[in-house]
């Protein structure tokens, strides 16, 4: 194996391990961020505890009614105590069973959105304790074809809080409107929160649950950044953001709860805790986030709700929002998330158009990756053809200066000049195709286009495929082998093997034979569809190098065989004009 191949993969390798330390560290927890804003100039300190929700001004004697709301994409189930979502199917994606719908509300006692405020004599109040009438009541909605509203009415003192959701089809939004009426009787001047709890509840197998809580946060944006927590290594964490907030979020691997009002907050808290540890399939996830509003105005607050997959395509008219997505550590993250979101997402919606299975569209993909890149990967190989050549003559220069490195340097230099070939051209052109294979790293873990897609034995392309149950567990390694990814390994040594030559050191075959080991040990617990792609990069490397290796042995043959002109001097172009003038004059 060429020297300079080895080099690139080492320095490959020592990027991916460094990507696999710090990863995913987007968006970076912080203590608390302050955006310039004249009305807050002293920083407070985060509370780490959520506020306690107190004293109720109606403690309600009866069963709650439940109204449900269909729509083609979701239902939803609404409760007429505290007037808040207590359930929110989603209608197209399935949890790891196959057969419950996945869940975005959390269930809990107080239902997931409320209205939090004190009283004028400084008691915490929660609209979810309230006890609320509902207008023109049903049990049952039907918002499929038309959108539809739900009212609901709560009289507190001389005043009254009103919510109205609104419901449309075809869309994961929906509307909330609060409404507040002679608010002094019954709130404090300081105005009010919207609040939200509970985590998005896990949908992904619990074998798989460690990579689902390294997902999972909590996050808002201020000033035009977005920051947030998450619960990867901390088990609990807070901060306030002050200034203009544009919304609030909660997430998980794949689904999303966005909070976004009409008329910008004042100030955004975001709170979670997790208990047990992320690699227990038992662990559990608790999260807080709230809007602090300011005081009511006469007319109504407008807020949009979004309950849906991370899906760039459904979300990328909220601005700011896909940056929950975490595409990796901010060295690398200016390149991963344009190319996740200019090339890869757009290929992925136009492949999957025409082709049915997403292991062919990642096939496909992954083909069509490799040809955009032919014009570089023949570079690299052409030198790195070069740069096997001239091993022998770089070996004569080694034992004719064996005690100079000066001397080696110099004459290396000058034999380089003299064949025409550049040490950097075997590994620039692999290293300038690194960022796309930064990015499907991070593409293709996250990836909602593949989640439950099956293709061949592995049943969920976003989760290992498991074709062997091991009855121990190997450090790093897990208690399985997964297909795809011994499939890589094997296709990664053969790549290998053909970059090999003769004059490969002792060094260069070991690690022939180390990395795709160490590769085998990473990709083992990771997504079916990323160890595909690699394998079928693999492949199609292998293939390219053969027809490279054999076009660049043609032409060097065909030079061989070309005969050599020599330049004709100037007195053997004149002699045949001489002489035969000189036969004319005799003539």
């Amino acid at each position: 194996m060429d020297r300079n191949v080895v080099i690139a993969t080492i320095l490959i390798t020592g990027i991916m391990l460094l990507w696999l330390y710090m990863m995913p560290t987007q968006p970076t927890p912080v203590e608390e961020v302050v955006t310039d804003s004249e009305e807050f100039v002293d920083q407070e300190e985060v509370p780490m505890v959520p506020p306690p929700v107190t004293d109720s001004i109606v403690t309600p004697a009866r069963e709650a009614r439940f109204i449900t709301v269909e729509t083609d994409l979701y239902t939803a189930r609404l409760s007429d105590l505290g007037g808040t979502l207590v359930e929110f199917a989603l209608k197209d994606y399935l949890q790891f069973d196959q057969t419950n719908p996945v869940q975005m509300v959390s269930a809990t006692d107080l239902g997931a959105i409320g209205i939090e405020f004190q009283s004028p004599d400084g008691r915490n109040l929660d609209s979810r304790s309230f006890d609320f009438s509902i207008e023109s009541f049903a049990e049952v909605i039907d918002a499929t074809r038309a959108p539809a509203e739900l009212a609901f009415v709560a009289q507190i003192e001389n005043g009254s809080l009103r919510l109205v959701y609104t419901f449309s089809p075809g869309d994961y939004e929906v509307g909330l409107a609060v409404s507040h009426r002679n608010a002094a009787s019954f709130q404090s001047g300081d105005g009010y929160e919207l609040v939200w709890n509970g985590a998005i509840p896990f949908s992904e197998d619990a074998h798989n649950r460690q990579e689902e809580v390294t997902k999972i946060g909590a996050y808002a944006r201020s000033g035009g950044d977005v920051d947030g927590i998450n619960l990867r290594k901390a088990e609990e964490d807070g901060t306030t953001l002050r200034g203009t907030v544009s919304w609030i979020g909660l997430k998980n691997k794949y689904f999303g709860v966005v909070v976004l009002p009409d008329s910008p907050a004042r100030e955004a808290e975001l709170w979670g805790e997790r208990i047990g540890q992320p690699e227990d399939p038992d662990v559990l996830a608790d999260f807080r986030a709230s809007l602090f509003m300011g005081p009511p105005s006469g007319s109504a607050d407008q807020f949009r709700l979004y309950l849906g997959p991370m899906d760039y395509r459904q979300i990328k008219r909220y601005d700011g929002v896909y940056e929950m997505v975490d595409y990796g550590w901010d060295a690398f993250e200016w390149m991963t998330r344009p190319l996740a979101t200019i090339v890869f997402i757009p290929a992925f919606s136009l492949l999957s158009s025409f082709i049915s299975s997403y292991g062919v569209v990642i096939i496909v993909f992954c083909l069509s990756i490799k040809l955009l890149l032919f014009p570089l990967t023949r570079s690299s190989y052409k030198s790195m053809a070069k740069m096997r050549e001239l091993q022998p003559k770089m070996k004569e220069i080694k034992e004719k200066y064996p005690d100079s490195p000066e001397k080696q340097q110099q004459a290396t230099i000058k034999l380089y000049k003299e064949s025409g070939t550049n040490p950097l051209g075997a590994c620039l052109p692999m290293l300038l195709q690194y960022p796309i294979i930064i990015a499907l790293w991070q593409f293709l873990q996250q990836s909602i286009e593949i989640r439950q897609q099956g293709f061949l034995w592995a049943n969920d392309l976003s989760a290992p495929d498991a074709i062997l149950q091991l009855p121990f567990t190997i450090p790093f390694y897990g208690d399985f082998v997964a297909g795809f990814t011994v499939l890589m390994g094997i296709s990664l040594i053969f790549q290998m093997r053909l970059q090999a030559t003769p004059q490969s050191g002792a060094q260069a075959k070991i690690f022939m034979y180390v990395m795709p080991v160490f590769i085998f040990v990473i990709f083992n617990r990771l997504p079916s569809g990323l160890s595909l792609y690699y394998f079928c990069y693999n492949v199609f490397s292998a293939v390219q190098q053969q027809f490279i290796n054999v076009s660049t042995k043609k032409s060097a043959a065909a030079k061989a065989q070309t005969p050599v002109r020599r330049p004709v001097s100037k007195k053997a172009l004149k002699r045949p004009t001489t002489v035969t003038r000189s036969k004319e004059r005799r003539r």
